[in-house]
C-alpha cells in the first residue's frame, strides 16, 4: 500500500521518500519507504484551503451539520477496515483498537449535534433591553496533526470539529502509521464531494516533522491542533507564537497511579497492568509511575507479576492477543534504551515472541524519583514507595507533566481527596479505561502535557473566535455634542 495524498479534490501517490522504512510490527518485515507530499502539492493544498475558506464559513450551521451527519453515515461501514489497518500498523491488539472505532463516526455526530444545539451562537440582553449577539466564527484554514498510536480516531475528532466550526481542514497523520487515516480520508472526501463540497474544504497530506513545520509556519494556516510528543509540541507552539495563531496541544504524560493503603492488592494490580499495557503502553495516558505504600510494595509487585505472566503476546489482528508489538523497531529500541538507562530492578514476567517489535512490559524498582520524571511512551513504568499521604501526593506531582492521574483505594472518599490534590487534567479513581470520565467533560492538560482544552464542546470552540455585535445607543461621558 502506498501513501496517497488528497489535494484540491485530487488523489495522487505521495512522491517524496523519507528516511524511514515502514515495518510490519508483528514480524519486523519492511513494508517500503514512508513518503511525504511534495512541496508543489503542499503549496496547492494551502491555496485550495484558502480559496475554500469564505464559502465554507458562509454555509449555515444547519447545512454543515447535515453534511457532517452524512459523513458519519458513510464512515459507518468503513470503521472495521480502518480499525484493522491501524491495529496492523501500530501493533495495538484488535480488541483494544476496535472500541476506539466508535470515535471515528461519533466525532462527526457530536460535532453536528453541537451545531444544531446552537453551540456557536449566543444571545444576550443589555440592561436597556437591546440585544447583543455573540457568534463564534471560524479562524480559517486549520491544520490537524495527529500521532501514530490512534490516528483515525484523533483525526476524526479534530477534522469533524474544524469542519463544524467552518474551517477548511488540512490533515497530516504521522509518517509511521498513515494508512488508517488515509482510508478515513477517502471516505470523508467522497461523502463531501458527492454533496458538492469543494475539494479545498478537506485535504490529506503526508510527511514527517518537516512537512508539519512547513504547514504550521504558513500564514494561510490560521489555527493548529496538534497531538504528539513534547518536542514536537514545543516546535508547533513556537511557530504558532511567531504567527500569532491559536494552537491546541495535547502532549505527553508521566502519569501516576497512587495505590492507597486500604486498596485491594488484586484490584490495584489489575489497574497497574491495564495502564501499563493498554495500547502496548503507547498512549499519553499510560502508567508512568506506580506510587505504592512501602509496606505493601512486595505483595503488590508479586500480584502484578502474576498478571503480566498471564498476558498473551502475539499478532495484533488475532482476537486472543492481550499485548502486541511496538509500532516500529526504532521506537522499540528507544523505549528499551530509556528503560535500561533507569537502572534498578525489573519486574517483567510476560513472555513475548522473539520475532517482531515486541517488548516485554516492565516495572522498574529502585529508581530515584528525580530520575523518573520523563515520559517513556512504552510498557515501562517506575515504582516509588511512600509512607504518608503527603509523600504520595508529592511523588504524584513530582514531574512537569500533568495529563492524567489515577488513584486506587477501598475508601472512595479518601481516594477522591487524594485525587483532588493531583496536578493533572483528569484524575480517575478506581478506573483504568482509555475513555474519559464523561463524554462531555473537558480533556485539559497541565504543565508540559499541553495547552488549551480538548473535548466534545471545547475542540469545536477552539476552531472559532467570538464576534460580539449590538446597538449601544450611548456615547462616552467626556464627549460633548457640537451645537
Amino acid at each position: 500500500m502506498t501513501p496517497r495524498d488528497l489535494v484540491a479534490g485530487e488523489w495522487a501517490d505521495s512522491s517524496a521518500e523519507l528516511d524511514l522504512v515502514l515495518e510490519d510490527p508483528a514480524t519486523g518485515e519492511p513494508l517500503g519507504p514512508a513518503r511525504a507530499t511534495d512541496g508543489q502539492r503542499l503549496e496547492r493544498a494551502l491555496a485550495a484551503a484558502e480559496a475554500a475558506a469564505d464559502g465554507w464559513a458562509a454555509r449555515p450551521a444547519g447545512e454543515r451539520a447535515e453534511l457532517l451527519e452524512a459523513v458519519a453515515a458513510a464512515l459507518e461501514p468503513a470503521v472495521d477496515r480502518i480499525v484493522a489497518l491501524e491495529a496492523a500498523a501500530t501493533g495495538v491488539p484488535i480488541r483494544q483498537a476496535a472500541p476506539l472505532g466508535m470515535i471515528v463516526t461519533g466525532s462527526f455526530r457530536l460535532a453536528a449535534a453541537g451545531l444544531r444545539e446552537g453551540g456557536l451562537e449566543q444571545a444576550m440582553t443589555r440592561e436597556d433591553g437591546r440585544a447583543v449577539e455573540v457568534r463564534r466564527l471560524p479562524w480559517g484554514p486549520a491544520l490537524c496533526l495527529v500521532p501514530w498510536n490512534a490516528p483515525a480516531p484523533m483525526a476524526a475528532h479534530k477534522v469533524a470539529n474544524a469542519l463544524a466550526a467552518g474551517c477548511p481542514a488540512l490533515l497530516k497523520p504521522s509518517e509511521f502509521a498513515p494508512f488508517g487515516a488515509q482510508r478515513f480520508a477517502e471516505v470523508v472526501a467522497q461523502a463531501l464531494a458527492e454533496r458538492g463540497v469543494p475539494g479545498g474544504v478537506f485535504q490529506l497530506v503526508h510527511g514527517d516533522g518537516a512537512t508539519g513545520a512547513r504547514l504550521t509556519g504558513d500564514p494561510r494556516i490560521r489555527a493548529v491542533s496538534f497531538t504528539g510528543g513534547a518536542a514536537g509540541g514545543r516546535s508547533v507552539a513556537a511557530a504558532c507564537a511567531a504567527g500569532i495563531k491559536p494552537v491546541q496541544l495535547e502532549l505527553g504524560g508521566n502519569n501516576p497511579l497512587v495505590v492507597m493503603p486500604d486498596a485491594d492488592p488484586q484490584r490495584a494490580a489489575r489497574a497497574a497492568v491495564d495502564l501499563l499495557t493498554t495500547l502496548n503502553g503507547q498512549w499519553c495516558r499510560a502508567l508512568g509511575r506506580l506510587i505504592v505504600p512501602a509496606g505493601a510494595q512486595d505483595a503488590l509487585l508479586e500480584a502484578i507479576g502474576e498478571r503480566l505472566a498471564a498476558l498473551r503476546a502475539g499478532p495484533p489482528l488475532e482476537e486472543d492477543t492481550d499485548l502486541g508489538p511496538l509500532v516500529h523497531s526504532r521506537h522499540r529500541d528507544l523505549v528499551a534504551a530509556r528503560r535500561d538507562a533507569l537502572g534498578g530492578r525489573l519486574v517483567s514476567t510476560t513472555k513475548v515472541p522473539d520475532q517482531g517489535n515486541y517488548l516485554a512490559p516492565a516495572l522498574v524498582v529502585g529508581v530515584a524519583p528525580a530520575d523518573a520524571t520523563e515520559e517513556i511512551f512504552g510498557p515501562v513504568a517506575t515504582v516509588h514507595p511512600y509512607r504518608t499521604t503527603e509523600e504520595a501526593v508529592a511523588l504524584a506531582n513530582g514531574t512537569s507533566y500533568g495529563l492524567e492521574g489515577y488513584v486506587v483505594g477501598a475508601d472512595e472518599d479518601a481516594a477522591l481527596a487524594v485525587a483532588r490534590r493531583i496536578r493533572a487534567g483528569e484524575v480517575k479513581v478506581n478506573g483504568s479505561s482509555v475513555m474519559s470520565l464523561h463524554l462531555f467533560a473537558p480533556r485539559p492538560a497541565w504543565g508540559a502535557s499541553g495547552l488549551g482544552e480538548e473535548g466534545t464542546a471545547e475542540t469545536l470552540r477552539f476552531f472559532t473566535n467570538p464576534r460580539v455585535v449590538g446597538v449601544e445607543g450611548g456615547f462616552a461621558l467626556h464627549s460633548r455634542e457640537t451645537p
